[in-house]
Parts: structure tokens; C-alpha cells; sequence
């Protein structure tokens, strides 16, 4: 499937000077941790039909097999010991997302912080997380690889921005 790329309003969320050490992924870790918590089945669906709507090329596999994109809710009733599904969904050329659907109550992903250098790519990023944010109406959180609840910027549905929460 073709991607029609991330086009997000015109400004940009987040400095690239601002948070470059952030995206270091020799400090933070080149698989930073990305999250929704407190999600839902339907949460899940909307995720899915966002990723078709928008056009942004996909995968779904389980195991090593790609099969057809499934209902969300089809894939969260898989049976305790099966294999975890991924999606894989690339927003912009060159920008990979990893979502695992390890169970409904949060929508849980990786980016590689080495697809993010420069303000280009952090501006596709954050329009990818808005997109998303606003899909669900719901925070998107950042946490460096491995420091799961300790974010360093998230998707603010309030402000329908994408903020730093940490100081560089």
C-alpha cells in the first residue's frame, strides 16, 4: 500500500535544536518506547482504520506470516500463549512504527531514533503523533528505551501539540 506520508499543519511542535540529545540513540537508546494508556478495544480499531484511511503503507504479520489487515478485536481475543501480532506502519518514507498488540488496555509501539535526525524527520514524527493522538483523543507518550513511565515528550490532546516534558 502507498503512503501519502504524515502532513500536519505547517509549524513545528519541537525544535530539532531543543531536543536533538533526546533523539540520541546512543544515549536514550535507538527504541525509545511509545504509548497509550489506558486504551480500549475500540481504541485499537480506530488505530487500524486510521492506518487505511490515511493511506500509510502496512504490514500485519504474526509470526513471520503477513496477512490481511483483521479487525482489532479479532486479533486482542487471540488465545493467552499465541504469538504476538505485530503491526508495522510507515507513516513517511522512512519512518518505521512497531505496534504490538500485547493486550487492549494500552497501544504500545517503537520508532527508530535513527529514522528521526534532523527537524524534517521530528516534524513527520510528530505530525505522525498527533495524527494518532487526535484519532483517539488521547495522550501519546514517549519513554526512553527501557524507562517504561518515565516519558520525555508526549502527544498533549489538550493543546493538540506534541510537548517536551523533560528539560534536555
Amino acid at each position: 500500500m502507498r503512503s501519502q506520508g504524515v502532513k500536519e499543519g505547517a509549524a513545528s511542535d519541537l525544535s530539532w535544536d531543543t531536543v536533538k540529545e533526546f533523539f540520541d540513540p546512543e544515549e536514550m537508546g535507538s527504541l525509545p518506547d511509545l504509548r497509550v494508556p489506558d486504551a480500549s478495544a475500540g481504541d485499537w480499531q480506530s488505530l487500524l482504520d486510521l492506518v487505511v484511511e490515511r493511506g500509510w503503507s502496512h504490514e500485519y504479520v504474526e509470526g513471520e506470516t503477513e496477512l490481511p489487515l483483521p479487525r482489532a478485536a479479532a486479533v486482542l481475543a487471540r488465545p493467552a500463549d499465541a504469538e504476538c501480532p505485530q503491526l508495522r506502519v510507515w507513516p513517511a518514507d522512512g519512518i518505521l512504527a512497531i505496534f504490538r498488540f500485547l493486550g487492549d488496555e494500552e497501544i504500545d509501539f517503537d520508532v527508530d531514533l535513527r529514522e528521526l535526525q534532523g527537524q524534517e524527520r521530528l516534524d513527520l514524527f510528530c505530525g505522525f503523533l498527533r495524527a494518532l493522538g487526535r484519532r483517539l483523543g488521547k495522550p501519546v507518550f514517549m519513554d526512553p528505551e527501557g524507562s517504561y513511565g518515565d516519558p520525555i515528550l508526549a502527544y498533549d490532546a489538550g493543546t493538540d501539540r506534541v510537548v517536551l516534558l523533560m528539560e534536555p
